[in-house]
């Protein structure tokens, strides 16, 4: 089997919570911790390629169970035979990342900080940490939430962080793409709340539905919502720009149009000008 870009299945190397995918954004092999292996998350991306998606939060995770399929893959990757198996060219023969991720939003799983705390406590001691990055990808919707916030802490001390989801910078656009209630205020609450606990970057999925998304109005409550998060001071790490490149599972899928290189590197252009670090994964 090889691993692609476009094949990130969570079931490829038969655990539970544990998938090797080849990620654009971290530059080659991450390590996912698949949180929401029942499909469940609080929002719907237009986007998402979990099947048979439902809204609903993590399930209680089997912690000592994770514990074990860590380790067993690390030891897989670092001493067996993965690489040949799975076919990576010798410059994807690293570990970039463990990311936090899966079929749904991980920071709804209850028991959030004892999890992250085991997945750095086995990756230092695998010697993965600290040449490799170890990533919450999140909507950060729930970072209000004292479970995420001790979660987050736990990330910082693995200096670990967090990738933000901002599909839009409007409360309409958020709900055309994420079908999302989220606010303007609490969407900028909990980045200013990530921020302070870890460092944290913000993710974006530039794509076109329905001539609805990424119109030059989107486009520029974009770039004036940064420059808002620039005048309350949240710091943020870098803005990573992406594309869809994965079959969407939700019934939008037939309609969506992925960004083309030259319109991502001309918002990538705007924001960089803007003084942000940017970078552009089609």
């Amino acid at each position: 089997m090889t691993l692609t870009t476009t094949n990130h299945d969570r079931d490829v190397a038969g655990l539970k919570y544990i998938y090797p995918v080849i990620s654009r954004r971290a530059g080659g092999l991450s390590i996912g911790v698949n949180f929401n292996p029942n499909n469940a998350c609080n929002w719907r991306c237009i986007y998402c390629q979990v099947p048979d998606l439902q809204r609903g939060a993590a399930p209680a995770m089997d912690l000592a169970l994770l514990d074990e399929e860590l380790r067993f893959f690390l030891n897989y990757v670092q001493q067996g035979d993965f690489f040949e198996q799975y076919q990576l060219a010798p410059e994807q023969r690293v570990v970039k990342d463990i990311a936090i991720s899966g079929n749904g939003e991980p920071t709804s799983l209850e028991n959030f900080e004892q999890a992250v705390t085991i997945i750095g406590d086995i990756a230092n001691e695998a010697g993965v940490f600290p040449d490799s990055h170890f990533v919450l990808i999140t909507n950060g919707s729930l970072i209000h939430q004292a479970s995420t916030q001790a979660g987050l802490k736990q990330l910082d001390r693995y200096h670990g962080e967090v990738w933000f989801k901002l599909d839009s910078a409007t409360e309409q656009g958020r709900k055309l793409i994420n079908n999302s209630v989220q606010s303007q205020q609490k969407l900028l609450e909990n980045l200013q709340t990530a921020s302070r606990l870890c460092s944290t970057k913000l993710q974006t999925c530039v794509l076109h539905f329905d001539e609805q998304t990424w119109t030059e109005p989107e486009k520029r409550a974009y770039l004036q919502l940064l420059r808002l998060i620039q005048e309350q001071r949240i710091k943020i790490e870098k803005i990573m720009l992406y594309t869809i490149a994965r079959q969407s599972f939700q019934p939008e899928a037939a309609k969506l149009i992925k960004a083309d290189l030259a319109e991502m590197n001309a918002l990538a252009a705007d924001i960089k000008a803007m003084g942000f670090d940017v970078s552009v994964s089609a």
